[in-house]
């Protein structure tokens, strides 16, 4: 699978707007808690999974618990933080064929961390990206900042909406220091997902 290093701009972002709630404040460490879609989540927007399901509610309350007894520290929600992004860089690089800046790529893996890449891959956004169009993808953030909640609510098994997810759309916009989607210098440096895609 190919795979790209998360810049430190991309980590941070996700971290100042998932923040980092503790379910129990009265431990040491950082506890699971519910989010406002009522799934099970611990650091940095860790949607806890068992048997290949979300869990949910009250009634996944002690099984939740049982999978991180002693809570995680902050080194270890960095850990699981980095590979959540990891994965979600996997799945942005498997469907984009064009190249993109560290900051495109990291609005990218963003918007999959949260979203899930079935709504990026069927997106207008996407189909934009694919055909070198940077300008209208990044137009397209702001449908997503409207519908984000609605979007991952009826996505039955995906990850969540949270007012985290409209912070991070609307960052990608104005934070980008017109970077994240203006079209990438075909000078030295440029990453093309096809150059990992197609090796081996």
């Amino acid at each position: 699978m190919p795979q790209r290093d998360i810049n430190p701009a991309t980590l941070d972002l996700v971290k100042a707007f998932e923040g980092i709630p503790d379910g129990d404040p009265t431990t040491v460490n950082i506890d699971p808690y519910l989010d406002p879609v009522n799934v099970w989540t611990i650091g940095w927007g860790h949607a806890i999974r068992y048997r290949g399901r979300f869990l949910r509610g009250e009634a996944d309350r002690a099984l939740a618990k049982s999978l991180y007894p002693s809570g995680i520290t902050r080194e270890q929600a960095a850990a699981i933080l980095q590979g959540d992004l990891i994965n979600a860089g996997r799945d942005v690089l498997a469907v984009v064929g064009v190249d993109l800046t560290d900051n495109q790529y990291g609005a990218l893996v963003s918007f999959t961390f949260n979203l899930g890449v079935g709504n990026l891959q069927s997106s207008t956004l996407l189909k934009k990206l694919n055909i070198r169009d940077y300008a209208g993808a990044a137009n397209e953030f702001p449908r997503w900042v409207k519908a984000s909640g609605r979007v991952a609510l009826e996505a039955a098994t995906n990850l969540i909406a949270s007012p985290a997810i409209r912070a991070m759309v609307q960052e990608g916009l104005k934070g980008c220091d017109e970077q994240f989607f203006t079209a990438p210098s075909s000078k030295s440096g440029m990453f093309h997902p096809a150059d990992e895609i197609n090796e081996g």
